[in-house]
């Protein structure tokens, strides 16, 4: 009879776990397409090709949720030439003026303090969508530390040739779009998470419309 009983107790636990894990598409909210003007011809290594339709649903646990709107944000460049730095996290992901942020040339970055280490199952990154743009660079890094002095993880990495100096990326270059770049953080653990990029192939400047992460606390 114990035995039976101890049986069903794993079962139990086990069906719980399992129910705890359900995948489920996440359910993201994209703004408007707004392409203005004719797509250059991206002279990029390691170029992305586009996908000839939308994005397939990404799957993560069920209750996997955006916990980064309206949380803080700091950046590399405290005073930016256009916007403000807390509008990264503000939930607006239209292309238009007023909706992006432009920080200074060169390396810059953006940090968003989740409040606590959550399990971070993607985040996604819209630098620019008003026009197709590369942007150069991108690196992804999740810690717990705010300085990103230990404990780093680094989740995307297109640094094809380690101008940023974290290694070579294998991660490919992308056209920006309305959907965003959805990277897979794979249950990935911290509080803050850092998007780095260095320019774009319109000009040396840096933009974010928006920095999402899905995860659970």
């Amino acid at each position: 009879m114990k035995k039976l009983v101890l049986i069903v107790a794993v079962a139990f636990v086990s069906l719980t776990a399992l129910q705890a894990q359900q995948m489920k598409p996440l359910d993201l909210e994209l703004p408007q397409p707004m392409f203005v003007g004719t797509p250059q011809n991206f002279d990029v290594p390691n170029l992305e090709k586009p996908k000839g339709g939308a994005r397939p649903p990404f799957l993560a646990p069920a209750g996997t949720k955006n916990v980064s709107e309206g949380k803080p944000v700091t950046a590399s460049d405290e005073l930016p030439i256009i916007g403000e730095i807390d509008q990264i996290t503000d939930g607006d992901k239209d292309a238009g003026y007023g909706s992006f942020v432009e920080l200074g040339p060169d390396k810059q970055w953006a940090q968003v303090d989740l409040g606590a280490s959550h399990t971070i199952y993607a985040v996604i990154l819209w630098h620019y969508h008003q026009q197709a743009r590369v942007y150069l660079d991108v690196v992804v890094q999740v810690s717990d530390d705010p300085n990103f002095a230990s404990g780093v993880k680094t989740i995307f990495n297109n640094d094809h040739d380690n101008t940023s100096g974290f290694g070579v990326g294998k991660d490919m270059n992308y056209v920006e779009t309305n959907e965003g770049k959805l990277i897979d953080a794979k249950g990935v653990k911290g509080r803050y998470v850092r998007a780095y990029s260095n320019g774009n192939t319109y000009n040396d400047l840096n933009h974010y419309v928006e920095i999402e992460v899905h995860g659970k606390p």
